[in-house]
């Protein structure tokens, strides 16, 4: 049995939670010109190239979670990855938009398994602060492809064209799971595993509706997710169509990701000692308060055109404030699901991106030629998240 190291699993789980994220960053300087090449009418339907994957990830999430108490952690990862190859190679040769948001689709079918069966692997190896210190570690390490995923879309397009991303992440996927297979053991022996029974799903489904601590963190992170997929939607027209950043595009979007990843790096100090509910308050309560102050210039001041600068030093605290909800919100919605960490993870990254896709696709296509409608898309999730937060987790939740 490998006896892998706290640093290797870290990186090994970060680099299977970011294959989705390296799908969707990569892809988006070269949004213009896919839309171009497939005769995309619409500008603001090159956004359905974000959602589609999004989409994708919401349903398969909802059968990996379960497959993966079933027969364990191992397989179901290996069945996904393959069905992620399969959706590369169609958008790789895809010859319409329709045949390649297909292949986006299954990408974030197939990529869903990755992401959502690793989330149950920490949770069979930690619990609790413990758990919310190690996913903070896996996203301070995970960040780093997001940050780094336009950089490399945007150097390939100099290269050649778009289809060289679709490469680049084949390789990714194929690399990471060849990782996975010979270095992590099973984490779920079978004396641990549930039959994969509808009676046993929907048993493990009503457990989690009970637990008010859960829904919760889902919910709430719901909400957050969807300003994040709002904003990945829009971050090409906004840096590049309005603010003319061309090819330093991938710097902006670095910054902010890297913010992200700062807060992960803090919040897996500050964690233990003030816990995962008083850190995910603080946050909500930050991004609404520097939302609320951001719209008031933006608005009276400058027209809905605020600056450069003034639109970065918003974002970058904001950033950060959800760097601080993403990794606590799973933590702490995966609490009480020790015993269905499968099922949970699979319920809750389901729920939060059936969510956030609607909400999210919502709000950024409302975008007019100005980030106000991306601006006051994370005031309304903010306040929601936090109308939300404080009666259903602080109920139930005094610290995980």
């Amino acid at each position: 049995m490998n006896q892998i190291r706290v640093g290797e699993f870290v990186a090994l789980a970060a680099m299977l939670i970011s294959l989705v994220a390296l799908s969707i960053d990569a892809m988006l300087p070269a949004l213009p010109a896919i839309a171009a090449d497939l005769a995309v009418a619409d500008q603001n339907d090159q956004q359905y190239i974000i959602t589609s994957l999004f989409l994708g990830l919401g349903i398969g999430q909802l059968i990996y979670g379960p497959l993966s108490d079933s027969i364990g952690r191992k397989r179901p990862i290996y069945a996904g990855i393959t069905l992620f190859v399969a959706g590369s190679a169609l958008c790789l040769f895809a010859p319409s938009f329709q045949l390649l948001l297909l292949g986006r689709f299954l990408q974030g079918l197939g990529g869903s398994s990755s992401r959502i069966v690793t989330i149950a692997i920490v949770r069979d190896r930690f619990e609790g602060n413990a758990m919310a210190k190690v996913m903070s570690f896996i996203m301070a390490v995970f960040i780093l492809v997001p940050a780094l995923a336009p950089l490399l879309g945007q150097s390939i397009l100099l290269l050649g064209d778009w289809h060289l991303i679709f490469v680049a992440i084949l390789v990714f996927a194929l690399v990471a799971v060849i990782w996975f297979a010979v270095r992590l053991d099973e984490s779920l022996p079978p004396e641990k595993r549930h039959a994969l029974q509808l009676k046993t799903v929907l048993t493990g489904i009503r457990f989690i509706l009970r637990q008010p601590v859960s829904i919760g963190a889902i919910l709430v992170m719901g909400l957050m997710f969807g300003g994040f997929v709002a904003y990945l939607s829009n971050a090409q027209q906004i840096f590049v169509d309005i603010y003319g950043t061309g090819t330093a595009f991938p710097v902006y979007f670095a910054l902010l990701a890297l913010s992200i990843g700062a807060a992960s790096i803090l919040n897996a100090r500050i964690v233990m000692r003030l816990g995962i509910v008083q850190v995910c308050l603080l946050a909500l309560i930050g991004q609404c308060v520097l939302t609320a102050v951001m719209l008031m210039p933006s608005i009276l001041i400058y027209d809905h055109q605020p600056p450069l600068w003034l639109f970065m030093l918003y974002c970058v605290p904001l950033f950060f404030c959800l760097g601080l909800q993403f990794g606590n919100l799973n933590a702490l919605a995966m609490q009480p699901l020790g015993a269905i960490a499968g099922l949970g993870a699979s319920f809750a990254g389901a729920v939060s991106t059936t969510l956030a896709v609607p909400l999210g696709a919502l709000v950024a296509h409302q975008y007019n030629g100005t980030p106000t409608p991306l601006i006051m898309g994370f005031l309304a999730f903010g306040v929601g998240g936090l109308l939300l937060f404080r009666p259903l987790c602080l109920q139930g939740a005094s610290s995980p």
